[in-house]
């Protein structure tokens, strides 16, 4: 893997896509519990200690989206995004990887959730043997809980095509007492 990699979103932004520092985990955490009380896409429902950050967000691959050029709200070297690859079951099935997305508030819509789909699978013009998933020795991603009702989430993954393998009924109860489904979502990287 070629890390840093300066990429640009379909909307214009120039940004570094790149391992997670250490220096960036709280802001990493910060961003991630701010997405918690939100309440509408993950199914944590109190924010993360920093323990237990590493224990959810650090155990495997985290990857940065940082800002290269300065724009009407971020600066350069602003973190923008963030994911997470690690393998979705142990042993004979840990070449099935999940992950974890989240946008800064201020940049969703940008592209920057789409860039971060697309390096993981490799979408750009490459193969998907140069996806970093793949890379790290994935041969599938699957998703456990996306919400029905994180429609921009799940608009992107079947683009990038990913399909619904199944839902759980009731599976969530958002920040606002509404019980929503959730899809399983899966995509082979060969």
């Amino acid at each position: 893997m070629h890390l840093p990699a300066t990429q640009q979103t379909k909307n214009g932004i120039k940004v570094e896509l790149d391992y997670m520092h250490p220096q960036e985990q709280e802001v990493v955490r910060a961003l991630l519990n701010l997405v918690i009380l939100e309440g509408k896409t993950y199914p944590q429902k109190q924010p993360l200690s920093p323990a237990e950050f590493a224990a959810y967000w650090l155990n495997q691959d985290a990857f940065v989206v940082r800002a290269v050029e300065p724009g009407t709200t971020h600066k350069p070297k602003d973190i923008l995004g963030a994911f997470y690859l690690k393998p979705n079951f142990p042993g004979r099935c840990s070449h099935i990887c999940n992950a974890g997305f989240i946008v800064q508030p201020e940049a969703r819509g940008q592209g920057i959730g789409r860039l971060m789909g697309e390096s993981m699978l490799a979408m750009s013009g490459d193969k998907a043997q140069n996806a970093y998933a793949a890379q790290l020795g994935y041969e599938a991603v699957m998703f456990n809980l996306v919400f029905e009702t994180n429609i921009p989430s799940i608009n992107l993954w079947q683009t990038l095509g990913f399909e619904r393998i199944g839902r759980i009924p009731q599976a969530a109860k958002l920040a606002d007492g509404q019980a929503v489904g959730a899809l399983m979502m899966y995509r082979t990287l060969s």
